[in-house]
């Protein structure tokens, strides 16, 4: 399995609605396709698909998409999320996703800036969503920051994660 099968797979056989709606049939398939390939990636087996723009994507999206697929509400579907903001930053920094010509490609590239608990990252990826995604998605990471800001953490991982959750919490996730 290559990164360009990854990002075949999630850019040319999947469909954008299959990206952010939850469909167990969909999870299972990235499940079985690609779960060996995401233990990889989190073992750190995969550090030299870094070096390079279009395999760094497929790094995140592994790290940052995939294992949010694989293991839905439970702990390891975040436990990408710090390899996955690494490669992110370092994609930025490299010019990688400016010089992206898909508006796709650049979203995906950003999302584990939208998917930190650390305010600052969030802050840091709105006008960054702005320019190279669209409003939408900066829309959900200023609704994440507000999250961030009022409870420092997105109560909605709390259950997976076996963190308690507040009486603020509660009725936030109620409502």
């Amino acid at each position: 399995m290559t990164a360009d099968d990854v990002l075949h797979f999630w850019f040319q056989q999947c469909r954008p609605w299959q990206w952010f709606r939850r469909r167990d049939s969909f999870d299972a398939l990235v499940s079985d396709r690609f779960g060996a390939l995401v233990e990889r990636a989190l073992a750190g087996d995969l550090q030299e698909w870094a070096d390079r723009p279009s395999s760094a994507l497929a790094l995140v999206l592994l790290l940052d998409q995939f294992s949010r697929q694989i293991w839905r509400e439970e702990a390891r579907a975040f436990s990408g999320d710090q390899q996955a903001l690494a490669v992110a930053l370092m994609g930025l920094q490299q010019g990688w996703v400016a010089a992206e010509p898909q508006r796709p490609r650049r979203q995906f590239w950003l999302m584990p800036l939208l998917h930190s608990e650390e305010e600052g990252v969030v802050a840091k990826a709105i006008p960054l969503l702005e320019q190279w995604a669209d409003a939408a998605t900066a829309d959900v990471a200023r609704r994440n920051l507000m999250q961030l800001q009022r409870f420092s953490r997105y109560p909605q991982r709390n259950a997976a994660l076996g963190r308690s959750s507040s009486r603020a919490e509660v009725l936030f996730l109620e409502g």
